[in-house]
């Protein structure tokens, strides 16, 4: 991981000359994003759902917290080995009630399947079972996610394997070749059995490096021709901070705008960043910083504002739920919601901030400013109904001087309080802080 994240800042000297931007000097310069076109919560914003974690009247609870955001996209792991836990001996039972649940509840779903069974595993027999290790077959993996889409028709998408730039996922080291192949077989054979249901890239960790053996996926597999086979491209975006993992830099806006600007060029069918998220765990500390829940609260709508205008065509945040004692202390607080299935601050938070943008919101020009704070973050809506908004923070703090705006309420999603604002004399000041705000008015 640190040599990735080493690797990623290397290759933001060369993204920021690419983009014609400057280095961060002696004051941060305003991060103004227009968004390209409307933004529309329910299909832009899904989550990733652990499911079969929990039992299915748990996973109902979970399903209702989630409709109540008015969401209704989830990801939801597949994992082949517990699936197929011997050769053709299939355990159906507990995802057929999964499916059979979303569909009742009229949820949209990607699937992906990963890892291989053990009787399919390329790992060597010196080192015993392990489904970190390809299929020793593509086609035995192909075959296997088209009979899963033929049983499932329901779900929407499915998505081929996850993060393969990552020796965790792909053993012994990642290899463009070796997925590239897996999913020119998958995709064959997913589109034979469920003809139009979207085939999904595997998500890529970060931004694709790859530790160890250096490099992009994304851009190895681009060369081998991997990007051709119409399916839709997916990464995860994580960072230590919203803005990058060196906010001084916007290595996350710059990132994202270029990845998905080359990726239009190429044409893409689809970007979608298929995770993303912080952990609201109380250590002990593994590579993300301790935030906490207020953090995570925090760190989420600043992220989602940035996402919601850097064209993305759909986002996943990693997670709906807490987990339990089964994955690593970081891995049990990325939820919304607890173990028991409460409402977290960051759920809070998003219920709060999708409940002032409303359900659609349509690009804007940003407001006009006669002051701002250092390393002011700046992205500009207009709500169908003509009121306007704007979403804004700085690190450092500050105020801003709005002219030509009389009166505006100031509305803070993260405590859900809310101001009325009226101007002195010809401007409107606004007191910036490093938490995202949003200034509603009319025109």
């Amino acid at each position: 991981m640190a040599s990735a994240r080493g690797g990623a800042a290397r290759r933001m000297l060369v993204l920021a000359a690419v983009l014609g931007l400057a280095a961060a000097g002696p004051r941060a310069e305003t991060t103004e994003l227009t968004a390209g076109r409307p933004v529309v919560w329910r299909d832009f914003l899904g989550v990733n759902a652990h499911f079969l974690w929990f039992t299915p009247p748990q996973y109902q609870r979970q399903m209702q917290q989630l409709k109540s955001l008015g969401l209704n996209w989830v990801r939801v792991d597949l994992h082949w080995d517990r699936h197929e836990p011997k050769e053709n001996q299939f355990v159906f039972a507990p995802l057929d009630q999964l499916v059979d649940t979303l569909k009742a509840q009229k949820l949209k779903s990607v699937f992906y399947l990963v890892g291989s069974a053990p009787f399919a595993s390329s790992v060597p027999p010196l080192l015993g079972s392990s489904d970190q290790y390809p299929p020793k077959d593509d086609k035995v993996f192909a075959k296997r996610m088209a009979m899963l889409a033929r049983r499932y028709p329901t779900v929407d998408a499915w998505q081929v394997w996850n993060e393969p730039n990552l020796p965790g996922f792909w053993r012994p080291l990642p290899s463009p070749e070796g997925y590239g192949r897996l999913l020119q077989a998958s995709a064959e054979a997913l589109r034979a059995a469920a003809p139009g249901k979207p085939v999904v890239m595997a998500g890529m960790a970060y931004y694709s490096q790859m530790p160890v053996r250096g490099g992009l996926m994304l851009e190895e597999l681009g060369k081998k021709g991997s990007l051709n086979l119409k399916t839709i491209v997916a990464y995860h975006p994580y960072s230590q901070q919203p803005e990058g993992d060196d906010p001084k830099t916007r290595d996350f806006v710059l990132r994202a705008q270029q990845i998905n600007a080359r990726l239009r060029q190429v044409k893409a069918p689809g970007i979608w960043a298929t995770e993303w998220g912080w952990s609201s765990y109380a250590g002990p500390k593994e590579e993300q910083d301790i935030i906490g829940r207020d953090g995570q609260a925090d760190y989420l709508l600043r992220r989602l504002a940035l996402m919601s205008a850097l064209d993305y065509d759909r986002v996943f945040l990693f997670a709906l739920s807490d987990l339990d004692q089964r994955a690593s202390a970081r891995d049990r607080g990325y939820g919304l919601l607890d173990l028991d299935g409460k409402p977290k601050p960051a759920y809070k938070a998003l219920a709060r901030f999708l409940a002032i943008t409303g359900p659609r919101l349509e690009p804007a020009a940003p407001p006009r400013l006669d002051a701002a704070p250092d390393g002011l973050y700046s992205i500009a809506w207009r709500k169908p109904d003509g009121a306007r908004l704007w979403m804004f923070w700085s690190a450092s703090g500050g105020a801003a001087r709005l002219p030509g705006i009389a009166r505006a309420t100031l509305r803070q999603p993260l405590s859900g309080g809310s101001t009325a604002l009226s101007a002195a004399g010809d401007s409107l000041r606004v007191t910036v802080t490093p938490q995202l705000q949003i200034l509603e008015w009319r025109e």
